[in-house]
């Protein structure tokens, strides 16, 4: 396993937030589960490890609803602070907005929606705390500092190859039918 306590020989500029079992080439990984790919074991809202501004990008795949009404705020803060000014924070969350519609036409049943909704209770931190539409996602975002904020799609990032929640649909896996119950969002430093 990579060192948790020598970032020197590793780089900054690509940061995977929270990546789990999800390796991608080229980022450092910080998980607080030791997977063997993961370059450093702890949280995520503390990056104490990074100096201000050294980070180029971060992905955050389904890692922000980890957080509380309460603590959330501080975690945007913290991932703005390791970005460079034009840097790009890239967060995919579960949508609500479209969780809620499926629901309300009756497309999905509850079954189907709740791990989305409250996380799949596999380890003591796959508990869901929060929920996000665009619109509050945006709102938040821009408090915490970052300049602009957009959609990105799955498909065009260096990363489309890996099956993750980013790439999450209903029915489950109709990428070509289904609806897109991940909210991705893209934010600029």
């Amino acid at each position: 396993m990579p060192s948790s306590t020598d970032p020197s020989a590793n780089s900054f500029e690509k940061l995977h937030l929270g990546c789990g079992v999800k390796h991608f080439p080229g980022y450092y990984h910080v998980d607080a589960l030791a997977y063997d790919h993961v370059d450093h074991v702890g949280p995520v809202e503390k990056l104490d490890f990074i100096p201000d501004g050294a980070a180029g990008h971060i992905y955050a795949c389904h890692v922000l609803e980890h957080f509380g009404r309460g603590e959330y705020m501080d975690v945007l803060r913290e991932w703005r602070r390791v970005l460079r000014a034009g840097g790009t924070l890239r967060l995919a969350v579960p949508d609500y907005g479209a969780c809620a519609k499926l629901y309300c036409e009756g497309k999905v049943d509850l079954p189907m929606i709740t791990g989305l909704l409250i996380g799949g209770q596999r380890d003591e931190y796959d508990f869901h705390k929060i929920v996000f539409d665009e619109k509050t996602l945006t709102q938040a975002l821009l408090d915490a500092g970052f300049s602009s904020v957009a959609r990105w799609d799955w498909r065009t990032t260096d990363h489309a190859d890996v099956d993750d929640y980013s790439q999450a649909y209903l029915p489950h896996m109709d990428k070509e039918n289904g609806t897109l119950v991940s909210l991705n969002l893209e934010a600029t430093a």
